[in-house]
């Protein structure tokens, strides 16, 4: 009867040549102190880590060949979904075998762990299909009775940014009304807004979590790129179904000034 301790680490943006920046950040470079640190100390290890989308920008073999290898030395099982910018089909061939997992779900200890693909080709918005939203209800009957973590790249709710909001979860209304049948989920938690956001909606919490490369301003009607540094979220799930949780900047990476924001100009105008 011990906590499950999770590292999530989101929206990385990777690419297969590791020189490449977005934002304004060499995506490989923090990408790799963000695992350095969180996984510096022994006395915190994880027993698993959450990638929870968009991990290699470019669409390419050699992105998720570039994260694996920056993952493969800490020998932690690593869970996987896509985000908007992912190749959900190289995902699932590169990143499924002894260490690595694309969707599906996992048991640990106490917890059960759903790992939904909401990834929709062409879009930036997300969306469950029909045939995931009928595996996330069958999972929901399999975790029956345990505490049980639901992730995915969308949100599920609005976090207030209403740029971003607009390119969120099209069809929410049917996750919660898949959810709200069963009274074992105690969080979903998801990347896609580089921000940190906690607000509980019912019975259940809402998580997203700081990119591991730059960030979006929280609360703004329009994009506008953040002065945080790279960041990540530790979870312990707890066997009495709560969860302990805490977001961590990138120390000793200072942003001396606003990134440039090379994706979502339009959203200024």
């Amino acid at each position: 009867m011990t906590a499950v301790r999770l590292l999530q680490v989101t929206d990385p943006h990777l690419y297969g040549d590791e020189s490449r920046s977005i934002y304004g950040v060499n995506t490989a470079v923090s990408f790799r102190r963000v695992l350095e640190q969180a996984l510096s100390d022994p006395a915190r290890r994880p027993h698993a880590i959450l990638a929870t989308g968009d991990i290699a920008d470019d669409h390419s073999a050699a992105a998720y060949d570039n994260f694996r290898r920056a993952l493969l030395p800490y020998d932690l099982p690593v869970y996987c979904i896509p985000g908007n910018h992912d190749a959900p089909a190289l995902m699932q061939h590169w990143l499924n075998d002894d260490q690595f997992q694309t969707c599906g779900s996992a048991m640990l200890a106490d917890w059960g762990v759903i790992l939904l693909d909401t990834h929709v080709a062409g879009s930036a918005a997300g969306r469950l299909d029909e045939a995931e939203l009928a595996r996330l209800e069958d999972e929901m009957k399999r975790f029956a009775g345990r505490p049980t973590l639901v992730c995915l790249h969308h949100p599920p709710v609005p976090v207030g940014s209403a740029w971003i909001d607009g390119l969120g979860l099209t069809n929410a209304t049917a996750i919660w009304q898949i959810v709200d049948r069963f009274k074992n989920v105690k969080a979903m938690l998801a990347g896609h807004v580089h921000q940190a956001f906690d607000q509980p909606r019912g019975l259940v919490r809402v998580l997203t979590s700081p990119s591991t490369c730059a960030q979006f301003t929280p609360g703004l009607p329009k994009c506008l790129m953040d002065t945080r540094p790279p960041g990540y979220r530790w979870l312990d799930l707890m066997p009495d179904g709560s969860i302990e949780t805490q977001v961590v900047w990138l120390r000793d990476w200072v942003v001396q000034e606003r990134p440039p924001d090379d994706r979502y100009e339009g959203n200024n105008k």
